[in-house]
């Protein structure tokens, strides 16, 4: 009948490691260290964004003047978050302020990019074949995400 006996639960090793590795997150934002970080990753963040939009409003043609914007506020947002590793007075000024720009900037294109899909023949009525086929709703959403990650970069506290 030994095999009928429950199993006691076992450690996992991958879950034990995973603690670790939230355990030192949470030490490195209560010592600082983590805006420095968030920082570095806003702008890399950032290149990456602000490629990639190039690329598909390039495709576009740049059709509408509004597609120049986040091309225009990405060097900025990178300046600012590079500017942010090393200076905390640049990650308590200029990122928020371009962090900021670049996160309303990503919600107007959820706006714009919406009016896309309604202005493709047969707007919102044909949403399976318009939503795929038209300007790509959550892509703005992608800057949003990048400019609040340079926003909460500029909230942490600064390791000494």
């Amino acid at each position: 009948m030994r095999f009928l006996r429950r199993a006691r639960p076992t450690t996992r090793p991958a879950a034990e490691a995973m603690e670790h590795v939230i355990d030192q997150v949470l030490r490195d934002v209560a010592r600082g260290r983590f805006e420095r970080s968030l920082s570095g990753l806003t702008a890399i963040s950032a290149v990456v964004t602000g490629a990639e939009v190039y690329l598909e409003h390039y495709k576009g043609s740049f059709g509408n003047k509004w597609m120049w914007s986040p091309v225009l506020l990405t060097p900025p947002l990178v300046a600012a978050g590079i500017g942010g590793v090393f200076s905390e007075r640049w990650a308590k000024t200029a990122l928020p302020v371009t962090a900021g720009l670049y996160a309303a900037n990503g919600l107007l294109g959820e706006y714009f990019h919406a009016r896309g899909v309604a202005r493709k023949p047969g707007g919102w009525r044909l949403w399976s074949y318009n939503l795929p086929m038209g300007p790509p709703i959550s892509a703005p959403g992608l800057m949003a995400m990048v400019g609040g990650m340079g926003l909460l970069a500029a909230i942490l506290r600064r390791e000494r």
